[in-house]
Formats: C-alpha cells, structure tokens, sequence
C-alpha cells in the first residue's frame, strides 16, 4: 500500500513539473517545455534509417507517437523515483532534478534555443523536487525510524504471568532493523491525501493557464492570416488542360486538398508566426545589396501561380509522399538578383543557398537550380489561400524537380549564400546527400493492395512523376509478364504529376501488377529496390490483388 502511494506520489510530482513548466514556457515560447524540447533532441539525434522508419509505419502521426512515448518514460521514471524517496527521502526526491537537467540541455542546445529555454525545464524540476518531497514525507510521518545495520539483542527473560512462562523482549529494544532512511509502522494517509490533491489542482491549473496562454499567441498569429488577402497574380498558372484528370474511383485527384496534402517535418509544435512582424533576411557570400523583407513587401511585388508537384525524400516506393497544388508566391532568382547574387554559373562565389526556418532548421539548395530560370517560389499562397501553418505559413520555399529537404523550408526566415564545402545543413549532417533530384516514379492507386475485384475489365490507374522533367511513357505488365502501355492523362506541365490508366482483362485468381514509367530524358525505372537514405528510393511499385 505505501509502494503504490510513493509511485502515485512520484508520478504526482512529475505532472506538477510539466504544469508549471507549461505555464513558464508561456512567458518563453511554447517550443521551451520540457517534452517538446526533449522530443526535438530525439528527432535531432535520431538515426535516419529510424527516422525512415518511423515516418514508414506511423505517418503524419510519428511526432504524437513521440510524444506519448516520452511521457510514457517520463511517468516511469516518476514512479520509480516516488518509490525511492519512500526509503532515500532527500536523495529521491533530488533525483528529480536529473528530468530538470535532461530537459533545460535539450531547449538550451535546439538549434533554434537559448539560455532561456532551459528555465521551464528548470523550474518545473525544482518545483517537483519539492513536491515530491512533501508527499513523501507524509508517507513516513509517524513511522518508527530504522537503521540496516543487524541490532545486538539481549537474550530472552523469562517472564511468569499467568498463562505460563513466556519470552519478552528487554526494555527499548525492537526485533527490526532501523536507519533513517526507510520507513516502518504508520503514515499520515490523510496528510498524503490532502498534500497530493492540492499539488494535482494546482498543476493542473498552471498547465492550462499555460495552454491558454501559449494558444492566445498562436491566436493573433491565425487572426493575421484570416486578415490576408491575396493578390491576383501577375502571372497566373494556365487553366488545367482538359484530359489531365482522368475522375477514376480510387485515383488521386490532379491537385491535393491543403487538408490532405502530406506533412512531414521536425516540429513537434508547429509554428505560428504572426505576418505582421515576419521579416525575411538576403544574406552572405557574394551578396552585394543584404535584404530585408517583410510579408506586404513580398505581395506588393509581382506574384506569379504555378501548379507544381512536391514529393518529400523519406516516400517509399508507391508511398503518399507527393502531392500537388497550385503554389502563388515570388519568384526567388529575382529577389536575390535584386541582392546582387550570381550563380556560379556567372562567375557567383556561392554554390548553396541556405535557407532557415523559424524553429531551427536548415536547407540548402543549389544556387544554380534555383536561378536557372525554373519556378523556385517563395511561397506566401496554397491552393488559393494563404498557406496553412502546417505548410510554412507565412512564407516557405519551393523548388520545382528538388526533394524537399533540399529545396522547400516551411515557416522561412533567413536565406544565406555559402558553399556546399562550407556548411551542411540538418539533414546532410545526418548522412542524406547535399544534392537531391527527384527520381522519376510511379505509383498504383487502384485497385489497392489485397483488393477483390472481379473478373472482367479492370481498370489499373495511378500518378507518375519526374519534376521538372515530365512522363512520357508509364507501362503495366501482371505477374512478371510482358510490358503493357497505359493511357497518359493530357501534361498540364512538366512539374506536375500525370495521371494514366490501363484496362486490365482481369481472370480470377492471385495477381501482382507492376508499374514503371520513362521520363523526358528517356530514362525508364529501374526495377532495383533501395531505401529512402540517401538521397530517395527507387524500384517499381506492385499491388497483388485477388479477383473473384
């Protein structure tokens, strides 16, 4: 019964530090709190195949898989403290800090942290420290002191009340062991009672002032969102050619809604930046004119609409990691002209542009491509509405025929030019390539995977991409046969996806169909098979399927 107390107690003290560090981190940032602080030194020092795998099996919802699994340590180690402390009061209870510590270098060393960012983490431990020590103290109030070393005891008397002779212990003496750091006999279960209840209300409180807090920041950055209006654009995408959507039940529509559109990042708690007070920075080698910009400078300038297909590098083959969408933003070869920028190509002493995201992260591109004449965008619009936060609100960047990690940082701040042999960015740090074209691919989307469609003509349909390339050819064969060409869907452009589809005679039985697809260079799928790391996966994507 004490055991379970000291656990509770223990487990009381650490939901008191992560209320009260909660609370704190609101006068910091919401990024500052002990668990999205921790959360982002494990993505930080994750190994890539587990970050791979990680994405593979839980999707978008890998960062609340995270997340749980740190309380759920967390919640352990607070038991097992709450257990020590019942015997090692002050040590146990002192233990605590250790979560503090942990918790105050991982804020401090996140690569968008400060000293700051280390004081919820500190303050939330001190607070549980206490806690845990008062909790634990009602647990061994009243309790007869003890000590592990064996007491010498004195031999036996004989006592002859009535009843018989029988053995009494001599005046004092106790046949346990004692010290002053364990616990024995009774406890104030109703000062445990009461201690614990007060420290739950009160932490509970100070976690959702906290919330509410850190939400009503989060709240004028959405209501300077809701107040943009976007321009129409000066160059707006051409109209979507007819043909180019092929309407087949199971097929990916030609643009991907903003709500279904694929998210993969490293923060835990997405940004909220206000437009009003976002500024982007133009800086570093061969910058002759550094520049600053703000939101309403980059609406004023001409903007420009493009479809364009964006495909994240961690996509297994056949994977969901694509998606395409009609992008409104400037173009950036024109801002860093304006900064005096060439491209190598022109004799520019930089070959990477180094772009940062409010939360930290780094990407660099090749200036080259960026300036080549393509449509590399600063984005400030999605699908005809200004970019969610999820996407990069305010402004992200993108770039036509690059993965993502090497081309389209979310929430952007500050765009540095330096080499390649200088600098390495996050993910090329992490053992990904410096430089990153989009493989062409190809993916079945109906009929999926174990599907039972009957026999008959079965429509096979799906997408392919080469970005900034585009498809020409995609062909289906089944079970290892000969190689059948699919119907294209009309081009809307060579940065798109393309839609295809192949009338399948279909016979019943097991059956495993394949696609691949050429591009414009003439290059066809290879059929080997190989992982996202380093630079993209490759291989041809296959559905068995059983017709009835």
């Amino acid at each position: 019964m004490r055991a379970a107390l000291a656990a509770a107690g223990g487990l009381i003290a650490g939901f008191s530090a992560l209320g009260v560090a909660e609370l704190v981190s609101a006068a910091i940032r919401p990024e500052a709190s002990p668990v999205t602080a921790v959360g982002g030194a494990v993505i930080d020092r994750t190994p890539p195949a587990l970050k791979d795998f990680a994405v593979r099996h839980f999707g978008t919802n890998d960062k609340l898989v995270l997340q749980l699994g740190i309380l759920a340590l967390l919640a352990v180690f607070a038991m097992a403290v709450g257990v020590v402390a019942l015997r090692y009061r002050k040590a146990g209870s002192s233990v605590v800090l250790v979560f503090g510590v942990v918790g105050a270098l991982a804020a401090a060393e996140r690569p968008d942290g400060g000293p700051l960012d280390a004081v919820p983490s500190v303050v939330g431990a001190v607070l549980a420290c206490g806690v845990l020590y008062l909790l634990a103290g009602r647990l061994t109030a009243g309790a007869a002191p003890f000590r592990f070393q064996a007491l010498r005891l004195p031999a036996p008397r004989t006592s002859l009340a009535a009843g018989g002779p029988r053995e009494t212990d001599g005046p004092g003496e106790t046949d346990g062991v004692a010290g002053t750091g364990g616990v024995a006999g009774s406890f104030d279960r109703r000062g445990f009672v009461i201690a614990a209840t007060a420290a739950v209300a009160a932490s509970a409180g100070a976690g959702v002032l906290g919330r509410q807090l850190n939400a009503s920041g989060a709240a004028e950055a959405a209501a300077s969102r809701a107040d943009i209006v976007l321009p129409r654009a000066m160059s707006p995408a051409r109209p979507v050619p007819a043909g180019a959507e092929l309407r087949i039940p199971g097929l990916s529509s030609f643009h991907t809604s903003n709500k279904d559109f694929y998210r993969v990042d490293t923060a835990l708690v997405v940004p909220r930046v206000d437009a009003g007070s976002w500024r982007l920075r133009i800086h570093g080698k061969g910058v002759a004119k550094p520049l600053t910009v703000s939101y309403h400078d980059l609406l004023r300038r001409e903007l420009i609409e493009r479809d364009i297909t964006l495909t994240c590098v961690s996509n297994q083959v056949g994977g969901p990691y694509v998606g395409n969408a009609r992008w409104i933003g400037v173009r950036l070869a024109d801002l860093l002209r304006e900064a005096g920028v060439r491209p190598p190509a022109e004799g520019g002493p930089a070959d990477q542009l180094v772009a940062r995201s409010v939360d930290g992260m780094t990407i660099g591109s090749p200036v080259d491509t960026v300036m080549d004449g393509r449509d590399a965008l600063l984005v400030v619009g999605m699908n005809g509405e200004p970019l969610p936060f999820e996407h990069g609100f305010p402004v992200r960047m993108l770039v036509p025929g690059l993965y993502g990690y090497v081309s389209a940082c979310k929430w952007l701040e500050d765009l540095e030019l330096t080499t390649f042999a200088e600098y390495d960015p996050y993910w090329v740090k992490r053992t990904w390539s410096k430089q990153a074209p989009i493989k062409t691919e190809s993916r079945i989307d109906t009929p999926r995977p174990f599907a039972s469609p009957k026999a008959g003509t079965v429509p096979v349909a799906g997408v392919a991409w080469a970005q900034h390339r585009g498809i020409t050819r995609v062909e289906v064969r089944v079970d290892g046969g000969r190689w059948s060409e699919a119907k294209l869907a009309a081009e809307d452009t060579r940065d798109t996806w393309r839609q295809w589809m192949w009338p399948w005679e279909a016979t019943s039985g097991s059956h495993t169909l394949e696609v691949r697809a050429t591009d414009r260079d003439g290059y066809t799928q290879t059929d080997k098979r190989v992982g996202t790391v380093p630079n993209g996966a490759t291989g041809w994507h296959s559905v068995v399927v059983a017709v009835t």
